[in-house]
């Protein structure tokens, strides 16, 4: 899938920021394996890159100006995979942290000539009506300011786009995984623990988790592609997507997890949602729930069905197989903190 040129293969330059983040850690194993691709890590701390990979590195932070105008000098394809996240609140962080950063590497590889940019997104940016659609415009919850953000750089890359400057937006679903030391599973086990979690509709929903090996195969594939259009978008999503009711019962089998033993409607999830967050300043740990958590349970009847007949992209990982690994690794570095700094990571 590289280029040619008059007989000769061009070499595609692959930027990936947040090159040893979860997902940036695959995506940059997943591209090293990729003849014809050279990936070049965007990092701060090059010392935690994979031992496997040999590749160029662009030490520094995004947030620094000086910085982020040289880092996409003489590439090819941007893969923005610098996560930073919330699940409560923590406006003014989002923007400084995620937002502000977003911005500029996405100004600074305009100006350097990159011909497609790759951007992070979720399954849940258009949850619960129309997040099926990857093409979907996003909805922007007020009750989840990172999440705004998130769909704010979705619709300035379509604002972006042209035949010189293509953009590629992967909705990805859930991750879940080995390496993966924050995310959902953190944030559910110690509030399943409580016994105080119910079920929100029967735990009838949808969970599309998705694997770190997955996430590199989907995004390699996709610095691989040369997209016809300007916009291009597809949902990503792991094995299955299981339900979130297959997914407890099987934690609470396999883990000895307590699972919950009623059921709510999510109208009443998101009004104790709200309820949690009112009373949040008063209590000594994060909220039991909030109405983002509710929100991330929402159906999304996101599937793979795009991305497999375009891109050719097909998840290899179990679920059940992510999530032992990420439980069993959680457990022997015992990483697992009570219910407190688990919504920003």
């Amino acid at each position: 899938m590289t280029e040619r040129s008059g007989g000769v293969f061009k070499i595609r330059k692959v930027l990936v920021s947040g090159a040893t983040g979860f997902a940036g850690s695959h995506i940059l194993e997943a591209l090293s394996r990729v003849p014809g691709i050279r990936p070049i890590a965007a990092c701060r701390h090059p010392g935690a890159l994979p031992v496997e990979v040999c590749c160029e590195v662009r030490e520094g932070d995004l947030r620094d100006a000086n910085y982020i105008k040289d880092v996409c000098r003489g590439v090819d394809v941007v893969i923005h995979a610098a996560a930073w996240t919330s699940l409560y609140g923590h406006r003014e962080s989002s923007q400084r942290l995620y937002f502000q950063p977003t911005l500029g590497l996405i100004e600074a590889a305009r100006q350097a000539g990159v011909k497609v940019f790759i951007n992070t997104s979720t399954a849940s940016a258009a949850a619960p009506e129309r997040s099926s659609d990857p093409y979907s415009p996003g909805v922007e919850p007020p009750y989840w300011p990172h999440l705004c953000n998130l769909v704010r750089i979705e619709n300035i890359l379509r604002g972006y786009a042209r035949d010189w400057f293509k953009v590629i937006n992967l909705r990805m679903g859930i991750y879940v995984g080995r390496r993966y030391r924050v995310g959902f599973l953190p944030i559910l086990l110690p509030r399943l623990k409580t016994r105080l979690i119910p079920w929100i509709r029967g735990g009838k929903t949808s969970l599309p988790l998705i694997d770190g090996r997955d996430i590199g195969q989907a995004f390699s594939l996709a610095a691989q592609w040369t997209p016809g259009e300007n916009f291009a978008a597809f949902n990503i999503v792991g094995s299955g997507p299981p339900s979130v009711r297959e997914v407890i019962e099987y934690i609470a089998d396999r883990h000895q997890i307590p699972k919950p033993c009623y059921s709510v409607p999510f109208p009443v999830a998101y009004g104790v949602g709200e309820l949690m967050e009112l009373i949040d300043p008063l209590m000594p740990f994060d909220p039991l729930v909030t109405r983002s958590l509710i929100h991330l349970l929402e159906e999304t009847g996101a599937d793979n069905s795009r991305a497999t007949a375009v891109l050719g992209y097909q998840p290899q990982i179990d679920w059940r197989r992510s999530i032992d690994e990420q439980i069993e690794e959680i457990c022997r570095q015992n990483t697992l903190a009570p219910m407190h700094n688990l919504l920003e990571t």
